[in-house]
């Protein structure tokens, strides 16, 4: 391996500050045994105005031990009749132990099919020795250091989105199918990750009616907005859902969560809120245990109310002293309950004001003629348009309606 005195060579005088549009940010490698050529290439180089430096190699091997030692970009002119391998198979190896470099194939007069060949191998580009002046020199390696830049820039934005559409499909299936055996009852739901390009986050919810008729719901909010904390929430809601299909009572259930929250959080900060539904088939009352989370609405018929059932303490914060309990709240034929994760009514809508939990009672009262969904759908969009002037719902958003249907 040599260094060779030529470059960079004759450059044009700047003005003091003044940088040449013909350097490069790369070192230039010559694999080329023949010394007459090298020294052609050295002095076309020298000619070019490129101000990089250059290193010759007489081997292909001794070529691979200088690209895996150098920590800048690289573009390699190539001669394809070394001593240690020659034509495509000499491109063919160079690309596969050096995928960064660019490369530029020296061929002869008569080889421009093989010079073709290597392109397709790898290379971005070819020249041909006879017909190679200063200035198709400079250009090519220009213009292979920017082809091999734009490939990889592809390659890697292409490695990203792969990577994002697996996360997003992995994240879909983990996002909950309410399991319910007949069409007696309804649900709707939205869910808003507030975490960048996530579909989950620590908010989740979910529904299930057992074999004995009754509706058990869940809604939950994981302290913090990271991955880890999505992980955890979906941790929690199968964990939910698994317990309601063993028949576990809803205290029981809670304490179970808990128990596992502290099991699997990464930080012992962390902490989570919950508020678990059972509506027995009788359809006259529906049995609340909150832990540490938001009231929830009551419709009947157009009218919008708050309801805040007895709370026990969050999970999490001071395990196995949360207190919890059973409160029972009686349905009229009709009603139907709205529950949400405390984004949905914590946004600002002015500098030093948030929409608040009356905020979002009078806000829910305008829309007491709507559907569920179109409900559902209708808080989350004035709440979000109202905080959008003051940077927007920053934390995550879970709203779930249930309740029976009347026309049946």
């Amino acid at each position: 391996m040599q260094r060779l005195s030529g470059i960079p060579g004759q450059q044009r005088a700047l003005a003091e500050g003044e940088t040449s549009v013909w350097n490069v940010d790369a070192a230039l490698l010559l694999v080329e045994d023949d010394a007459g050529d090298a020294l052609l290439v050295e002095e076309m180089l020298s000619d070019s105005e490129l101000d990089a430096p250059l290193t010759w190699c007489k081997t292909l091997a001794e070529a691979q031990r200088f690209l895996l030692t150098s920590r800048t970009s690289v573009c390699v002119l190539l001669d394809l009749h070394l001593p240690d391998a020659s034509g495509v198979d000499a491109v063919r190896r160079l690309v596969a132990s050096a995928p960064d470099a660019a490369v530029i194939v020296l061929t002869g007069l008569d080889e421009s099919e093989t010079g073709l060949s290597a392109v397709a191998q790898g290379a971005q580009d070819y020249l041909v020795k006879g017909r190679i002046d200063p200035e198709v020199l400079g250009r090519a390696v220009r213009y292979a250091l920017q082809r091999k830049y734009a490939e990889r820039s592809a390659a890697a934005m292409r490695t990203t989105e792969l990577i994002a559409q697996e996360n997003a499909r992995l994240e879909r299936a983990l996002l909950p199918i309410p399991v319910l055996r007949d069409d007696t009852f309804r649900v709707a739901a939205r869910y808003e990750a507030g975490r960048a390009h996530g579909l989950l986050s620590g908010d989740f919810y979910d529904v299930v009616q057992t074999a004995d008729g009754a509706v058990h719901a869940v809604i939950g909010d994981v302290s913090g907005h990271g991955a880890a904390e999505a992980a955890l929430g979906v941790c929690l809601r199968v964990a939910w859902r698994t317990a309601v299909l063993t028949g576990v009572t809803q205290i029981e259930k809670t304490g179970l969560l808990e128990e596992i929250l502290v099991a699997e959080r990464s930080d012992p900060h962390v902490f989570a809120t919950v508020t678990t539904l059972v509506f027995p088939p009788d359809r006259k009352r529906v049995l609340v245990v909150r832990a540490g989370h938001p009231g929830m609405l009551l419709r009947r018929g157009g009218d919008v109310s708050w309801v805040e059932p007895d709370a026990g303490m969050a999970l999490g914060l001071l395990p196995g002293l949360g207190q919890w309990k059973v409160t029972e709240v009686a349905l009229s034929p009709g009603s139907e309950l709205v529950l949400f994760t405390d984004g949905l009514f914590e946004g600002r809508t002015g500098p030093k004001s948030r929409l608040g939990e009356e905020g979002l009672l009078a806000m829910a009262g305008r829309y007491g003629s709507l559907e569920p969904r179109a409900f559902v759908d209708a808080l989350v969009a004035e709440a979000t348009e109202s905080a959008s002037p003051f940077g927007g719902l920053a934390d995550d958003v879970a709203v779930l309606h249930v309740g029976w249907k009347t026309d049946l």
